[in-house]
């Protein structure tokens, strides 16, 4: 049984607008060198010019995030899925709640 990773909206333009695909391999990083083998024009967004993933690149196998378990030489078995998310960067702080008027509920 291969496993499968979803793909995030901004990177299907390069798996055919696929939201997942079907991949071969022991560990994570299989996975990820089937799936940028099978889709060239992803490597370049998941990957930096050494070798490693970029840093903004969130990859989760099933509901666990890579970087807490065995990174990219977690094992994993036939079933499993990887999640690929981007970080979303920017936005604002929230505003510190206002206090409600005495007396009013």
């Amino acid at each position: 049984m291969p496993n499968t990773i979803h793909i995030p909206t901004p990177l299907r333009p390069f798996t055919d607008k696929k939201e997942s695909v079907e991949v071969s391999g022991a560990t994570v990083g299989e996975l990820l060198k089937d799936l940028t083998t099978r889709h060239d024009g992803l490597k370049k967004h998941l990957y930096t010019d050494e070798g490693r993933l970029r840093n903004f690149v969130n990859v989760y196998l099933n509901d666990e995030d890579i970087r807490y378990l065995q990174k990219e030489q977690t094992p994993v078995k036939p079933g499993d899925q990887l999640s690929i998310v981007p970080s979303v960067a920017g936005g604002a702080v929230s505003p510190k709640p206002r206090a409600k008027a005495e007396g009013a509920r």
